[in-house]
């Protein structure tokens, strides 16, 4: 599934989409060069759930726990990570094992050591806005994309530019 996003407004829209189809579960893996809009993408998500503060990203202290009333969400930026079994020293293992929603930037920067995630999405700096691919890996995923797709009408009158294929 492809979305085109004009702007940063519709693009935390389509996060609070997201999120909303994850049902507060799964591991999403969000690639995409520095700027490509990762952590806004995040905010997104987690504005589903009710939070509305400032939403950084965790480049230093790799992770951000958020908890929503009985939500847990992690938000992982493995950027400045050197070595993927640094996340063993960090607690990676109980965050990913903990069943919460785990949203993690760079996720290359882990690979060997990370589990596959349910959902996968690149998103790229577009001539107008980003351009986000969403790849299902998994039950979870599907059915994410599943639920995504029928809100694509919705969305579509109610912001009127954001593209579905």
């Amino acid at each position: 599934m492809q979305v085109q996003l004009s702007n940063e407004t519709f693009h935390v829209a389509f996060g609070e989409a997201l999120g909303q189809a994850l049902k507060g579960r799964g591991r999403v893996y969000l690639e995409g060069d520095l700027g490509a809009g990762k952590t806004t993408l995040t905010r997104g998500i987690l504005r589903a759930y009710g939070f509305q503060g400032a939403v950084k990203s965790p480049t230093y202290t790799l992770v951000e726990p958020y908890e929503i009333g009985e939500q847990r969400i992690y938000h992982l930026d493995l950027y400045r990570l050197a070595d993927p079994e640094e996340l063993e020293f960090i607690g990676g293992r109980d965050v990913l094992a903990d069943g919460a929603l785990c949203l993690i930037e760079w996720p290359s920067r882990g690979e060997g050591w990370l589990p596959a995630p349910d959902l996968r999405i690149e998103l790229n700096v577009a001539e107008q806005g980003r351009l986000a691919v969403l790849t299902a890996n998994s039950e979870l995923g599907e059915l994410a994309v599943k639920v995504l797709a029928k809100q694509a009408d919705d969305m579509q009158q109610e912001h009127g530019v954001i593209q579905w294929k």
